[in-house]
């Protein structure tokens, strides 16, 4: 395919920045540049026909982080590394409400609820809560996590819920449809359809090789975390996620997020739905993908968990499955780096992009010299 020579000039020269992947990172960075740089000529290449990867396929949980996770967090990662994750997954997710309004992105706090499987896992999660409250008192001046009785009817689960009194949601659609719309009245350029599959680096400029045409930009910053490994050699491995959503419920009483077996699993109500997905856990290697697609493994353990635990009286019929790239590591902080002279990259959100991907987008903006 041959472009014209107005869609040269106007889309693919004299580029002062180039940003691959039009997700959360990828719009709050260019949104960042040209707020910096308002003359600049800003370009965002994205594979798909919408953002790829995680950002409008997450369940829109507005979360850090469920007790027993922390728990489990901490085998590999100290006091203080764990209170820096929660503060830049909070201090993240205060940006995104800042940028683009809780009205917009239909933010809620209603809290989130760990169903526990046993009384020994809940007892085993509340002789940490003292200690987890402590380490986070610094950034919420209260305790995190505390205990309620099972007010939802769930079955299968410990008598008493651990209660996130922090936790909330969000509508995933209207926050990324807000994300885009800011970023093209700003005048950044987003082109849809388009896979970038290669680049080589000049003393002052990157060669960008796509499958449609090439061009030369003065940096090039990756935004494609679960996607990464194909471009870019950094610590990140694609996990992709399942999700299925129910029809509309009659009077469905259920609110909140909710979270099990250590934020694997994870179903919160929207529209008078119960949105339910996880159990990447039971086959985290054929879950190493960057293909999307469901398996009967994983959709069948979800629809028994939805019918024997989360709605055990209730007739409910699944209307829609789908599924979602994250990018994930053994650490769960973000790589937000320089990998070379014109060349960054912000990925590695580990699950956790609507908490950081706004922060994630900023700081990857703020490398560029």
């Amino acid at each position: 395919m041959n472009y014209s020579y107005w869609e040269l000039k106007e889309w693919f020269s004299n580029i002062d920045f180039t940003i691959v992947g039009s997700g959360i990172v990828g719009l709050n960075c260019a949104i960042s540049l040209k707020r910096e740089h308002p003359k600049a000529k800003i370009l965002v290449l994205e594979k798909g026909t919408l953002p790829q990867g995680a950002s409008t396929k997450n369940a829109g949980f507005a979360c850090f982080g469920s007790l027993s996770e922390l728990i489990d967090d901490l085998n590999t990662h100290t006091d203080e590394e764990i209170y820096n994750l929660i503060y830049k997954r909070w201090k993240g997710l205060q940006f995104l409400r800042e940028n683009l309004g809780d009205n917009a992105i239909d933010f809620q706090q209603q809290k989130g609820y760990e169903l526990c499987p046993s009384q020994e896992f809940f007892e085993a999660c509340m002789a940490q809560k003292n200690k987890i409250n402590k380490l986070l008192n610094p950034i919420f001046q209260a305790d995190v996590f505390t205990a309620s009785e099972n007010t939802f009817g769930f079955q299968k689960i410990h008598s008493k819920y651990i209660v996130n009194n922090f936790e909330g949601q969000l509508d995933t659609g209207k926050m990324m449809s807000c994300m885009l719309l800011k970023a093209q009245k700003m005048g950044i350029k987003i082109v849809n359809s388009i896979c970038v599959e290669d680049y080589k680096e000049n003393s002052t400029n990157v060669h960008v090789k796509t499958d449609r045409l090439d061009f030369y930009t003065k940096k090039l910053l990756f935004a494609t975390n679960g996607f990464s490994h194909k471009l870019i050699q950094e610590n990140v491995q694609p996990a992709r996620a399942q999700v299925l959503i129910t029809k509309p419920i009659q009077n469905l009483h259920i609110q909140g997020t909710f979270h099990l077996d250590k934020g694997y699993y994870y179903f919160r109500n929207i529209n008078n739905r119960i949105l339910f997905g996880g159990g990447r856990n039971l086959d985290f290697k054929t879950e190493e993908a960057t293909e999307f697609g469901e398996t009967k493994i994983i959709q069948n353990e979800l629809e028994k968990i939805l019918k024997e635990t989360i709605l055990p009286n209730t007739a409910f019929e699944v209307a829609h499955r789908w599924s979602g790239i994250m990018g994930v590591g053994k650490q769960k902080n973000a790589i937000v780096k320089q990998i070379a002279n014109h060349v960054f990259c912000g990925i590695r959100l580990g699950g956790m992009g609507v908490a950081i991907g706004s922060l994630v987008g900023k700081e990857l903006a703020e490398l560029v010299k």
